[in-house]
């Protein structure tokens, strides 16, 4: 199953490898080289599948959870100022992706959105420490009546150009559902309040929608 981000991009990519590959066998004649363009053709086609692919995920929805809202390995664990929406001290953990990771962005938390907005910027390298800061980036603010308020927010890295925001506010959201996608090799910071049991640990790998970032205590 794929995302519906890369409905297009998959289409092109399909009649790019058909022109592609009927060209290679009409204009080169050495086999050994014909196989290895073919190869390397469908090589890059299928990287491409992999990037839009969008896998069913059944997690158990619990509003005492912050699950993860991407899949890829848990990079950052520590207490920040976040002064965008918040203005004050959370626990940041972020999550890198590789372009091998799939990029569906999940809601980490059930509840009604309370805030959403997109900030244009660089293209730093997703691990870059100033990233969250000066990347391109949308942060969104989930509210429920358990975990209170929970940002997190979508950057881009280096290869990525551009991120969707589902997001809306007001909406009323479900936990693990889609809320957006990032296009290539990205990061995901999660805020949470002072108080939260984190779950994870450093260069954990995590699952989006499935895997437990946080409890309430």
């Amino acid at each position: 199953m794929f995302h519906k981000e890369g409905h297009k991009i998959v289409m092109i990519s399909i009649a790019l490898v058909v022109i592609a590959i009927m060209s290679i066998d009409y204009f080169v004649t050495l086999a050994w080289l014909r196989t290895t363009l073919m190869l390397v053709v469908l090589a890059f086609f299928i990287i491409i599948l992999q990037f839009f692919r969008n896998p069913k995920r059944i997690g158990t929805l619990h509003d005492h959870h912050v699950l993860s809202p991407v899949d890829g390995k848990v990079v950052v664990i520590e207490e920040v100022f976040e002064n965008e929406f918040f203005k004050d001290k959370r626990i940041q953990v972020s999550v890198f992706m590789s372009p091998i990771n799939v990029h569906v962005t999940r809601y980490p938390i059930g509840g009604k959105v309370v805030y959403s907005k997109y900030h244009p910027g660089k293209y730093l390298v997703a691990w870059h420490p100033k990233a969250s800061e000066e990347n391109e980036r949308t942060t969104v603010v989930v509210e429920n009546e358990t975990f209170g308020q929970v940002l997190y927010r979508q950057i881009a890295g280096a290869l990525a150009k551009r991120i969707v925001n589902y997001a809306q506010v007001d909406n009323h959201v479900i936990q693990g559902k889609d809320s957006g996608f990032i296009k290539f090799g990205s990061r995901v910071d999660l805020f949470l309040p002072l108080d939260s049991d984190i779950k994870v640990e450093l260069n954990q790998k995590v699952k989006g929608g499935i895997t437990v970032i946080a409890e309430t205590k």
